[in-house]
């Protein structure tokens, strides 16, 4: 069972804002420019969501735990 119920939305943006970072800090990118856009608005999409008003959000493990869920693996590379 999961510590925090996170929604499917605020789930998929998390891995889109991973995808964007990755794809920028590949060696020369190219379309940075709307890499970047979409990072910032994936950061603000994350921010903002609702379910960091709840009871479950408010505790900053919740965001750690979203980032580890997310991260697709990179957490076992760097190990």
């Amino acid at each position: 069972m999961d510590r925090f119920p996170f929604p499917d939305d605020l789930i998929e943006a998390q891995r889109e804002w991973h995808a964007a970072y990755r794809a920028l800090a590949a060696p020369r990118p190219r379309h940075v420019t709307e890499m970047r856009r979409r990072l910032l608005l994936m950061s603000v999409r994350i921010e903002w969501h609702p379910f960091w008003s709840t009871p479950a959000g408010w505790s900053p493990a919740a965001r750690v735990e979203l980032r580890r869920l997310t991260a697709g693996g990179r957490q076992a590379e760097a190990a």
